[in-house]
């Protein structure tokens, strides 16, 4: 067995079954956070390297903190100089790239710049005898995982491939497209209620918290709505919007009649792009207002303010002198309140330190402008070391605040989490996937996302090595509700999906054994 070559640890005996499995098969496999997807993948490189040793394994993760994680891992994991193990990135010139190619045994990779020397013909995939993608639910479309995928399918003399992610997708169709780009034959998926599983994973306490929306603040969004109404049935009397308008409908017509208008002038459709254009901005103000902060609100609707003084559109120079948007705008400004997730948040998190002073805690919020507002509130509670941590590019908040991490900085935030000098992380989406962020005693969700992947993803955080708690704050009667329910559904219909194709890989495997 691979794992008599691993230095410090053993499979655990799912691990060896699903490992059985990736042997023989081109494998997808589905494991919560936590429970040693990197193991297989080890497992299966030191399986595949015995048996063509003259040929490369390929190792890639859709970032490059993921894919330095990989590849400290398997230094730390192997015997010292048993393979040549090189770490690709976007910093190596793609000339140097091509040259140690030639010579690396385990190259480890952004998809990007695999994706990139492929194209450029500088090396092929032809002796490539693993190929192991992390986080493979990014294997869609014109993503450069596909791409790999593609021409590793028709490069390779002897193929095997490793699919690894904690949740593939809301639905069959995504799922059996992730698995037809990477020419998957065989499922092993896992959930933390599995058998085989639950031994080594502890309890996880689910908390909804409710509150409810303040009277002060539906007076706001009665405002905003009437013009949002007005913009939808101004949609509609164009024709160009037939149901129900959703934020993903608005953006379709918004995106459809742009390109109708590049191929012929039309004015219907100019003032039809306006009004999404307005419609959409509304049903973000309202966003914001309903499930966010009233400091992000206010913040939001200064810069529509700014944009209309700056004459950057003619749609939001109408906007912002609008009786309903300037009242909503000024009413705003008089509130004497934050929205009641923050005082929530605030009670949760004062409590867990109470009880237990060593804690380290995750709060999940959407956009960085409450990351920011949760920072500087749970800061003015004692012993509370709050820290933004959130993507890299650079955006502006106005008083010469800004928001943006460089990979560097990122780093810097985990080892100053890991070691305490932080006991509170507020993120964006950024520490949903993969990064090496230690385990947390809680994960709190400032408002759910109608996303199985994320909700997965951002769960996974806790309860690994000792009980958790995972906890989702609900403002009552709002968007918040209707996003918890669609997570909670896309979910189940996820699970449910990766069984059926399971049982359909299965029942092709058996129809094949008959005629042998």
């Amino acid at each position: 067995m691979p794992h008599k070559l691993l230095k410090n640890i053993q499979p655990r005996e799912y691990q060896s079954a699903i490992y059985k499995t990736c042997e023989e098969k081109d494998c997808l496999v589905i494991l919560p956070t936590g429970t040693g997807k990197t193991l297989l993948a080890l497992m299966l490189t030191i399986n595949r390297f015995k048996k063509y040793p003259l040929q490369k394994i390929l190792i890639l993760a859709p970032t490059k903190p993921l894919i330095e994680q990989h590849f400290e891992s398997f230094k730390k994991n192997l015997p010292e100089d048993w393979a040549d193990m090189q770490l690709f990135t976007g910093k190596t010139p793609s000339t140097k790239r091509k040259e140690i190619w030639e010579t690396a045994e385990f190259i480890f990779s952004t998809p990007q710049c695999i994706s990139n020397d492929l194209k450029k013909e500088l090396y092929d995939l032809k002796e490539v005898s693993l190929l192991v993608v992390d986080e493979c639910h990014r294997c869609l479309k014109n993503y450069a995982y596909n791409f790999v995928a593609q021409k590793y399918k028709t490069q390779s003399s002897n193929r095997r491939v490793l699919a690894l992610t904690a949740s593939p997708g809301g639905d069959k169709k995504t799922i059996q497209e992730v698995c037809n780009n990477l020419g998957i034959k065989a499922v092993e998926i896992r959930t933390r209620d599995s058998p085989d599983v639950k031994p080594y994973l502890q309890d996880l306490e689910f908390e909804k918290i409710e509150v409810d929306f303040p009277s002060d603040f539906l007076e706001i969004k009665l405002l905003l709505e009437k013009i949002y109404n007005r913009k939808v049935s101004e949609l509609k009397h164009r024709r160009v919007l037939f149901s129900y308008p959703s934020k993903t409908m608005l953006l379709k017509i918004q995106s459809r009649l742009m390109q109708e208008i590049k191929r012929k002038k039309d004015l219907n459709k100019m003032l039809a792009i306006s009004a999404t254009a307005t419609a959409l901005k509304i049903s973000h103000a309202i966003t914001l207002l309903e499930t966010q902060t009233i400091s992000s609100f206010i913040s939001y609707l200064k810069d529509l303010f700014k944009q209309a003084a700056e004459k950057k559109s003619k749609s939001v120079q109408r906007l912002t002198t609008m009786p309903e948007f300037t009242k909503a705008f000024s009413l705003a400004q008089l509130l004497n309140q934050e929205h009641p997730k923050l005082y929530e948040l605030k009670k949760i998190v004062k409590n867990q330190f109470q009880k237990n002073p060593s804690s380290k805690i995750i709060i999940f919020a959407q956009f960085r402008e409450t990351v920011r507002t949760i920072s500087e509130t749970l800061n003015t509670i004692p012993n509370i070391k709050a820290e933004n941590f959130v993507g890299q590019a650079i955006k502006n908040h106005g008083k010469g605040k800004t928001t943006g991490l460089k990979q560097k900085e990122q780093k810097e935030i985990i080892e100053k989490f890991k070691a305490g000098k932080i006991n509170v992380l507020v993120a964006t989406s950024i520490a949903e996937e993969g990064l090496d962020i230690p385990e947390v005693n809680e994960v709190i969700f400032y408002e759910p996302i109608p996303s199985a992947i994320r909700k997965i993803q951002r769960a996974g955080r806790t309860a690994r090595l000792s009980k958790g708690k995972l906890k989702i704050l609900i403002t009552k009667k709002t968007a918040d509700e209707i996003f918890h329910y669609v997570a909670h559904h896309k979910e189940k219909q996820m699970h449910s999906a990766i069984q059926q194709i399971k049982k359909e890989f299965d029942l092709k495997e058996n129809q094949k054994n008959l005629f042998i």
